[in-house]
């Protein structure tokens, strides 16, 4: 049998005496470095993984000369199944020939010494890997996350990446350093100050914990804004789903294509957050928007941002689309972000409420729907233009800055009349 024995900074002391027991017993007593130092009295009976193809092989041999009853003991840190030693050694051996003793994790000793419940957090390694699970993660709002991280993805590095994606929400962060040992330290920070510290300001064992905090809604500056573009951080969002707006970019091509004038009416169909209508509104102060929103959430927070950038000439709809589109206003502009499965329904009434002049605007995420829209415009005999907005970001990634690409959109803009050489219909 081989034991797989997890152990803490706090050696020895930290065994149970059952476990000590079996440790004596050990024929071969293998572990890295810093595990066998608990354990000096076992001189040559020890045995060094360092590489672990070759030394693994190592254990294997000797497996294969152990007697009746003869034992060999793996020491690993906190729990061998939990991003540890343990997966590895399962494509070695069999599931009969081991046996895990699991010590407590870095992860549960970094959320008891914080006090917190951690049954919601989001565990993520960033140990000799890449940083993608830990954006998607920010990217949705984690609630909580709990990080492994190396002398590449330190604290600092984390910050940076936390700071560089522009995230609509914000994070409080604690290093635990050291945990279970006489010299832990656990150090509170803001992501910026934290962004600022190198590998070297930290100890390599170290466990980063990042727990979302409620948004302030700071007053906002107007007269700081930017014309066009507002960054979306200034935007209230939707607390469960924080990535849910039009993002900064593709809003900008947005209302480019809608070819906005000074006193036009303006329907805005699946607003969300309302930052197409409110950017929009910003755009022609003597024009009017209306923001057609089905849920709750949605129409409250249209409302807040309203009030949030002092726009006055923006309504909120309440209700589903098409339905509620039947006593708006004549549009000139019309903007689809979402449909609700109404889509064929929701062209069919803004195609007999669109002004002669009028502008459709559609931004589409998947295939089936470009596909119905172009084949109700063909039939309705529009002229279509559809650009793909491919847009990548710079993120920090360790020590250096990639590329992290935002879902691709079809863009499409429809009239009655014709808009140029590159017109489809």
């Amino acid at each position: 049998m081989i034991h797989v024995v997890g152990i803490g900074l706090d050696g020895a002391d930290g065994l149970t005496s059952s476990t000590l027991e079996l440790i004596a017993q050990a024929k071969i007593l293998a572990g890295g470095d810093r595990h066998l130092s608990y354990f000096p009295e076992y001189g040559e009976k020890s045995l060094v993984i360092k590489d672990f193809s070759a030394d693994l092989k190592k254990v294997e041999e000797i497996y294969t000369t152990l007697k009746t009853g003869e034992i060999i003991v793996i020491l690993a840190s906190g729990d061998p199944l939990y991003f540890g030693l343990g997966r590895l050694l399962l494509e070695k051996f069999s599931a009969e020939q081991l046996k895990f003793h699991p010590h407590l994790s870095s992860i549960q000793l970094a959320f008891n010494h914080l006090k917190m419940p951690w049954q919601d957090a989001t565990i993520i390694s960033a140990h000799g890997r890449s940083n993608e699970l830990l954006t998607q993660a920010l990217q949705k709002g984690a609630k909580k996350l709990a990080i492994l991280t190396d002398g590449q993805n330190h604290p600092g590095a984390i910050a940076n990446l936390c700071l560089s994606l522009g995230l609509t929400t914000t994070y409080q962060a604690w290093v635990c350093e050291n945990l279970g040992a006489r010299n832990e330290q656990i150090q509170a920070f803001d992501l910026p100050s934290l962004a600022s510290l190198t590998a070297t300001d930290f100890s390599p064992l170290n466990v980063v914990v990042l727990v979302k905090q409620k948004p302030e809604n700071p007053v906002i500056d107007l007269d700081q804004l930017p014309i066009l573009g507002i960054a979306d951080h200034y935007f209230a969002s939707f607390g469960d789903r924080p990535g849910m707006i039009t993002k900064q970019p593709i809003r900008v091509q947005i209302l480019a294509a809608l070819s906005l004038q000074p006193r036009q009416i303006i329907w805005d169909i699946g607003a969300g957050t309302g930052s197409v209508a409110i950017e929009g509104a910003r755009l022609c102060p003597q024009g009017k928007v209306f923001a057609i929103e089905k849920t709750s959430a949605g129409q409250r927070l249209i409302a807040q941002n309203c009030q949030r950038f002092q726009v006055r000439n923006v309504e909120v709809v309440a209700g589903p689309a098409p339905e509620v589109l039947v006593n708006l206003p004549t549009p000139d502009r019309i903007f689809i972000g979402g449909n609700g499965g109404q889509l064929i329904p929701i062209l069919q009434t803004c195609g007999e409420r669109l002004g002669q002049d009028g502008l459709v605007v559609m931004a589409i995420a998947s295939l089936e729907h470009l596909s119905l829209a172009l084949g109700w415009f063909k039939q309705q005999q529009w002229h279509v233009k559809v650009q793909q907005v491919q847009i990548s970001q710079s993120v920090k990634f360790a020590e250096l800055t990639r590329f992290d690409p935002l879902n691709p959109i079809y863009l499409l803009t429809a009239g009655r009349n014709s808009m140029g050489n590159d017109d489809l219909g």
